[in-house]
């Protein structure tokens, strides 16, 4: 602790943290919210699982102008450490066509090849679209959804998985940035429902945006929320193939088998069954 407070002082040297509040709604990281005398606010974020503050970091200056996201202080990618501006706001009460909008306007930001981020956000040209049925086949013999899904359910899923893989090959090289977690947990509302701020890049990566898609769409939303959404993703530039669903949810399957290998009671897993279930 002495050596972050440290850091502090120097992140922020004209700075006296008054308050330091534990933010909640985080599973993968350490998020507090720190008040200083003079009124100003920031998030303080320790990684604890993977590392990936240098990406964060490297997306925020990338992002800046194109989409809103909070302004990073200081960063320590050795430590783990990241400091941003706190981005006052709600998680509810967004407007689906604002949502939308944002989500082409991550969209617009391209790599040279599709992959998963290295830190100076250089793509490995990993075809993050490929495989999904050997990927479903592996979480459900390491995961935990023996006793969660029958074997009926479990045949039926490598079904799915396999013709979806073969579908899943019009998006080979697609290299556009993937936020990865696009959801409203991660989304701040401003003023009318606006898009204030996109949290939490750790996840991203370059390739389709049907995959953030078919995040924001994988849990029941309200009436209207999909087409308006939808809508507002096109009027900003996105582009939609005339499958953009099945494709949307077959790449959505990639997280949605990745819970199965998570401990039962995390919260997500009982999710994932439901919407694997949900599949056909």
């Amino acid at each position: 602790m002495g050596d972050l407070d440290a850091w502090l002082r120097g992140a922020l040297p004209r700075e006296r943290i008054v308050e330091r509040r534990q933010l909640t709604g985080g599973h993968s990281n350490h998020n507090e919210l720190l008040r200083t005398e003079r009124g100003h606010r920031y998030v303080l974020r320790r990684y604890r699982g993977t590392n990936a503050c240098a990406k964060e970091a490297a997306l925020a200056a990338r992002l800046a102008g194109i989409v809103p996201v909070p302004e990073v202080v200081a960063a320590d990618p050795a430590a783990g450490v990241l400091l941003s501006r706190f981005v006052p706001g709600a998680p509810i009460a967004l407007e689906p066509f604002a949502v939308g909008e944002t989500l082409a306007r991550i969209g617009s930001v391209t790599f040279p090849t599709p992959g998963f981020f290295q830190a100076a956000l250089v793509p490995d040209e990993a075809e993050p679209t490929a495989g999904l049925d050997a990927w479903v086949d592996r979480c459900l013999r390491e995961g935990n959804a023996d006793g969660h899904l029958t074997a009926a359910e479990r045949a039926r899923l490598l079904r799915y998985a396999s013709a979806a893989t073969d579908d899943l090959r019009v998006l080979a090289g697609a290299r556009q940035l993937v936020h990865a977690d696009y959801n409203p947990k991660n989304l701040v509302a401003g003023p009318g429902g606006t898009v204030a701020a996109v949290l939490d890049w750790e996840f991203a990566f370059s390739s389709s945006p049907l995959f953030d898609i078919g995040n924001m769409l994988r849990d029941p939303r309200p009436d209207g929320f999909a087409a308006a959404f939808v809508a507002g993703f096109a009027a900003g530039g996105g582009e939609l193939p005339p499958n953009w669903r099945e494709l949307s949810r077959a790449l959505d399957l990639y997280s949605l088998a990745d819970f199965l290998t998570r401990p039962v009671a995390h919260p997500y897993f009982a999710r994932a069954i439901t919407r694997i279930r949900a599949l056909g």
